[in-house]
């Protein structure tokens, strides 16, 4: 049985493109023959939003993991309209701070002998806030993805997420890799978008800054019509940056 790739994407500031890019990558993996599930940590919910996936208020949740012990992953997932493609959806009524305060809650869920069997990768998508889901995710995950907006209040989101990312290695997780910075509604002639990236390299390594995901209108459409970009615009340059970063990554995740 090959190694089971959990990819946490996440950033300490919100509004960077952590659901567009869990949701995109997670449907261009999916696209490629790799079983992928997605789980949404996030409490807004806006995964489901994006595969088209309506989600009533009582029915499972991934949320549930943390307020019932003997909850099974398994047993919270859903199939979606796109083949190898599921989701673990967010419950909107979920309180971040309450239900267990177990770290390593998430590991242990994705440790099912099911969830390995039926999947190849797993992306979270992570909340912004500094909580236990957050932790779970990071706990639970090999690989981190960091999408970040050129701009000064994104980048400070960066830094704070690696000050738990080192935290997080040295206590629980020493395993827990950077997959890379990624720059998100990028644009070269903006000249702080330049200065920005440049100062990610600078800090935390050039070779891990990709190659970014343009700004594109229509990645903010595909949500309204719940399609992934690659089935909503295909042609779009979203879609190809999209297509592009998951070809970078298909050597590292095979």
């Amino acid at each position: 049985m090959s190694e089971l790739h959990v990819i946490a994407v996440s950033n300490r500031k919100g509004g960077t493109g952590k659901t567009t890019v869990s949701v995109n990558l997670a449907a261009e993996l999916a696209a490629r023959g790799r079983r992928v599930l997605l789980v949404d940590l996030d409490t807004q919910g806006h995964c489901a939003v994006g595969v088209g996936l309506a989600v009533s208020r009582t029915e499972a949740a991934v949320h549930r993991l943390f307020m019932d012990p003997d909850a099974r992953l398994s047993d919270l997932i859903k199939e979606t309209a796109y083949p190898n493609l599921a989701i673990a959806p967010a419950d909107q009524r979920f309180e971040h701070g309450s239900g267990d305060r177990d770290e390593r809650r998430l590991a242990r869920a994705l440790a099912e002998d099911e969830i390995a069997q039926r999947f190849d990768i797993v992306i979270l998508d992570t909340p912004p806030s500094l909580d236990n889901l957050l932790l779970n995710a990071l706990n639970a995950a090999n690989w981190l993805l960091v999408p970040y907006i050129p701009h000064h209040l994104s980048f400070e989101g960066v830094r704070q997420l690696m000050r738990v990312l080192f935290k997080v290695k040295s206590d629980s997780n020493p395993g827990l890799k950077i997959l890379g910075f990624l720059p998100t509604t990028a644009a070269e002639n903006i000249r702080l978008h330049r200065t920005v990236t440049n100062e990610v390299g600078r800090q935390f390594g050039a070779i891990r800054v990709l190659s970014g995901i343009r700004n594109d209108i229509r990645l903010a459409e595909a949500f309204m019509a719940g399609k992934p970009i690659r089935h909503y615009a295909p042609t779009c340059r979203g879609a190809q940056d999209f297509s592009d970063l998951t070809e970078h990554f298909l050597p590292t995740l095979s």
